[in-house]
């Protein structure tokens, strides 16, 4: 028995080695694996628009709350005070636009009064010019005296200057007019100014009310009552869960035949029984080093190649098994199937060669 166990070891190992070459050929040699994985989420960072005390704290740590919910209260005694100044400024530019349109109609009264003026006066012109003529031939016949021909004569040339004044006094209406309209358009953009300052000050006042901008879970929150808040001041984190991705950091030798859309294996480290499927969903733009504080310099004399890691966001699914216990932070191994076809596009991941040979795992 025992030489037949001696002979048969040299088969199974034979036989255990095919098997494992054989499944490296198919499968093996395409898994592209990283530990350099988290769980991420675009996590929002709420913080006030305006300065002031905190009034109202409404939410706590760890609560769920929904888009437009009540998070923070600032007092607004300010802010609505400043609001009813700027009203009472919009109603004065009104009252002033309303009056200058009164003026206007006024002033175009008075026009047509001096346009009246210089007709009553051309009719004036022309009587008196009839009369200087009749009385012209009437002196030269003797039936009239001389002393009447002046003062016709006189009446004609005071007739011509009240002409005149009367189409200098209608041009001056006109002027006026024109005067009114421009104060009226600048009285106008007044309004307008003191309209925009009261938006802003609505603005301001609308703002000391904080809500939150999406669904999620209240983290980190750091906003108390009483305290006084200036704008950007960090108040809390809201985590948009379950809405959580993958962020894998490949080697750059494994990212030959990595492509947009190839299935990826997700096992968390919190909940190492359950293994999740995912998707490639696009490739960062450059290497992580690239977007670090301190960027390395290679051009200094001392080089030293390192491969490179690029992150590569691995997509969830929206109902999977362990959905609602993700958190961003968690650590996961990913495991990518570069074998299966993957849109390529420029905009999602690196294009290469599609025959390329694969890389060897890490």
């Amino acid at each position: 028995m025992r030489n037949k166990l001696f002979m048969l070891l040299p088969v199974l190992v034979l036989a255990v080695g095919l098997v494992a070459g054989w499944q490296w050929w198919r499968v093996w040699r395409f898994q592209q694996s990283t530990d350099d994985a988290y769980i991420e989420s675009d996590i929002s960072l709420i913080s006030p628009k305006i300065e002031g005390y905190i009034k109202e704290v409404r939410v706590e740590d760890n609560q769920h709350v929904t888009a437009g919910q009540v998070l923070f209260v600032i007092d607004d005694s300010d802010f609505a005070a400043k609001v009813a100044q700027t009203s009472a400024a919009v109603d004065s530019e009104q009252a002033m636009v309303a009056t200058f349109a009164t003026r206007h109609d006024y002033q175009e009264a008075m026009i047509n009064q001096a346009a009246a003026m210089v007709q009553s006066a051309e009719a004036e012109v022309g009587r008196a010019d009839l009369d200087q003529k009749r009385y012209v031939s009437l002196v030269t016949s003797e039936v009239a005296t001389k002393q009447r021909f002046e003062t016709a004569a006189a009446d004609a040339t005071k007739a011509a200057a009240n002409l005149l004044k009367a189409k200098a006094a209608l041009e001056a209406e006109k002027q006026q007019l024109a005067v009114i309209d421009a104060q009226r358009r600048e009285e106008e953009a007044r309004l307008l100014q003191a309209g925009a300052t009261r938006r802003l000050a609505q603005n301001d006042l609308d703002n000391t009310v904080i809500r939150a901008p999406v669904d999620g879970i209240v983290g980190n929150r750091a906003g108390q009552l009483g305290q006084y808040v200036k704008p950007g001041t960090q108040l809390m984190s809201l985590v948009p869960l379950p809405r959580v991705y993958i962020t894998a950091n490949f080697k750059e030798t494994q990212l030959t035949l990595m492509r947009p859309g190839q299935p990826a294996e997700i096992s968390v480290d919190a909940y190492p029984s359950q293994v999740i499927e995912g998707r490639v969903e696009s490739f960062a733009p450059a290497s992580g080093a690239e977007f670090s504080l301190l960027p390395p310099d290679n051009a200094t004399g001392n080089f030293t190649k390192i491969v490179q890691r690029v992150p590569v966001r691995i997509a969830l699914p929206d109902n999977g098994p362990l959905s609602a216990l993700l958190r961003p932070g968690l650590s996961v191994v990913v495991s990518v199937d570069t074998h299966a076809e993957g849109p390529a596009t420029a905009e999602g991941g690196l294009v290469g060669a599609a025959q390329a040979q694969p890389a060897s795992s890490h």
